[in-house]
């Protein structure tokens, strides 16, 4: 006999009731009515399948872009007794075999696939064979081109539709606005789907900006004062271990996470995090996605992020537990800029597309009219030094001539080559006394990177080699031999992509007709960037009003907590007078900086900095030659 919802939700989760729209998303799905469903982070999307996936009979299959978010929920759904698979990367043809022989004969609820899997023709025709009972398509707003995740593999999806006929389709996000909303409906062919949004408000959380040419400071302070797990975003790989080597020497428990590191050394960072052994973890901004870790009491953005929906569920990931939790972005005025040049700066337009492709075509010597399914490997330093092209233009270009079908694009381009010295300088010198002919090579490396001796760093070896008038293969030759001799550690992954041209050459006629297409991303992604500029500049409206505004929600009280709201809050003048007998205190055993003061008393910045300035406007303290406060005697 098949349990109801609410007795599966007590019984594996101990949960009495549903919250929010849970309930109804489950009734409609079990109803055979597909769902489009977004709920904010946090919000128990995965509850909204696996109970009704639960109370039918047959298999549940569950597409989801993440190797980490997919093993997480396998092994929850193992730890509660449910029977779940996942085929992941990096297993045998035999293994997928057996693995898809248990969804058939072995009583299976779910099976997990990314959505390169799904593309396997084995896959596809096993499905056919299995007893689905839901397909849910996780983080749905991978398949929308105009969401920031956008992913040409989700694209497939679609497919799963024509396997599988009269199956309930769920998707779900937690992130999404009405264009990218659309955008999912219409690739998945949902019919005619209830569409569900929850509130967006996390009252737990206090929204901060804080604009401080010191970021380093507010970032040790914020992190000696959190109470509990913290995490750190920045934009890149480097970053994330500068950052986690500054918290560790300061005294922190530190590390960092991005998807350079090793599965064995992502597996031991996360498990010391989660287990509460590493307090802070330095992350770009992939780490967070399906890690269920309740105990987040703070979330640090160190840079702007490029949208407003990558920022609010990256910080949805603190106060998941329901405890008071802080969400806060460090900024000075260079990261304005930066995050133009970043997320802008390398979106290429109708013009340069047509610039690359005609330029690709006339590197392999392609005739117009032909090269249809012709492929080809394409050194990618080589073809963009030849024509002069910035090589990140170039690459986002092949990547939007890769989702309009006019190329098919490997993505070995996003593996890089790294080094680090392994030995002290002394013996860098001594190296390059005995072996002259590395000499050159070893010394650009050195002027033209910094912290080759403190971590692995990006070297781009097309560049080196063009300043010391050598080919790329006389580098590779020396870089090997040094790794040899143990100077360097070297890892090596070749910068070559395959490229088949799907098309035949048409060059402008080709791209005009996706030309429009491009415009509105470069649109979309432009007023996605001066959204979250617009709201780390307000200081006049509640952070998490305007938030919950640009999700929609228009009707919404004053947070009360937030750097805009205490701003408001008329100042307490008999709390003043207190700080000021603090800081005469304080100031009478020795000379203190404001930074002293405010790390010292217990109470805001913004008060302690109040009672500073009426303290020197009475004449009571004055500012010494190294910008100290003292009493004024």
């Amino acid at each position: 006999m098949q349990l109801q919802p609410k007795e599966i939700l007590q019984k594996y989760w101990g949960f009495q009731d549903f919250k929010n729209s849970q309930e109804q998303i489950i009734h409609a799905v079990l109803g055979g009515q597909d769902v489009m469903a977004l709920l904010p982070t946090g919000g128990g999307k995965s509850i909204c399948f696996q109970v009704p996936a639960l109370a039918n009979d047959g298999i549940c299959i569950v597409i989801s872009p993440l190797v980490a978010l997919i093993k997480n929920q396998v092994e929850s759904l193992k730890s509660l007794g449910i029977k779940a698979i996942a085929l992941t990367g990096g297993i045998s043809h035999e293994e997928v075999n057996q693995l898809l022989d248990n969804c058939l004969y072995g009583n299976y609820k779910f099976l997990y696939l990314s959505p390169e899997r799904l593309q396997q023709t084995l896959i596809r025709d096993r499905i056919q064979q299995m007893n689905v009972n839901l397909i849910a398509i996780d983080e749905a707003h991978c398949i929308s081109q105009w969401g920031n995740d956008f992913r040409p593999a989700y694209l497939e999806c679609s497919v799963i539709r024509d396997l599988v006929p009269n199956v309930p389709v769920i998707a779900l996000t937690a992130t999404a606005t009405d264009l990218v909303i659309q955008d999912i409906c219409e690739n998945l062919k949902l019919n005619a789907p209830l569409k569900v949004k929850d509130s967006f408000a996390r009252n737990n959380i206090t929204f901060n900006v804080i604009w401080d040419e010191d970021k380093n400071y507010r970032l040790r302070e914020l992190c000696r004062e959190a109470k509990s797990s913290v995490i750190v975003y920045v934009r890149n790989r480097r970053m994330t271990v500068e950052i986690a080597n500054y918290l560790t020497q300061l005294g922190h428990t530190a590390t960092f996470f991005h998807g350079g590191i090793s599965k064995k050394e992502k597996e031991e960072r996360l498990d010391h995090w989660l287990t509460n052994k590493v307090k802070v973890m330095v992350a770009t901004n992939a780490f967070g996605m399906g890690i269920d870790k309740a105990d987040v009491g703070l979330v640090i953005h160190y840079q702007i992020p490029d949208s407003m929906e990558n920022y609010f569920q990256e910080a949805g990931r603190a106060g998941r537990n329901g405890e008071p939790a802080q969400a806060v972005m460090i900024l000075n005025q260079k990261d304005k800029s930066q995050v133009r040049n970043q997320f802008l700066g390398a979106l290429p337009d109708v013009t340069f597309i047509k610039l690359l492709y005609n330029k690709l075509n006339n590197y392999f010597q392609i005739p117009f009219g032909e090269g249809s399914g012709e492929t080809f490997q394409l050194p990618f330093n080589s073809f963009c030094d030849t024509y002069k092209l910035k090589a990140n233009l170039s690459y986002n270009g092949l990547r939007i001539l890769d989702q309009n079908s006019v190329i098919s694009l490997t993505e070995s381009f996003s593996q890089k080559t790294t080094i680090q010295f392994i030995t002290s300088k002394r013996e860098i010198f001594d190296y390059i006394d005995k072996h002259q002919v590395s000499a050159p090579i070893i010394q650009t490396i050195l002027r033209t990177y910094g912290g080759v001796f403190d971590f692995n760093t990006k070297i781009n070896v097309l560049l080196i080699a063009k300043k010391v008038n050598k080919t790329e293969k006389d580098i590779i030759r020396i870089l090997e031999k040094m790794e040899k001799d143990e100077i360097i550690k070297y890892h090596a992954q070749h910068n070559d992509l395959e490229i088949t041209f799907l098309v035949p050459r048409e060059d402008e006629r080709t791209i005009n007709i996706f030309a429009s297409k491009i415009k509105q991303i470069i649109a979309v992604k432009t007023e996605n960037v001066n959204q979250i500029l617009a709201y780390a500049n307000n200081s006049t409206v509640c952070r998490s009003k305007q938030i919950l505004s640009y999700f929609g929600e228009k009707t919404t009280p004053n947070c009360g907590k937030c750097d805009v709201c205490i701003q408001k809050n008329p100042v307490d003048q008999h709390i003043i007078s207190i700080i000021k007998e603090e800081i005469l205190k304080h100031l009478s055993i020795n000379s203190q900086s404001s930074r002293d003061l405010t790390r010292i008393l217990t109470y805001k910045d913004s008060s302690v900095l109040i009672a500073l300035q009426g303290l020197l406007e009475d004449g009571k303290i004055r500012i010494n030659s190294i910008n100290q406060y003292e009493i004024n005697r």
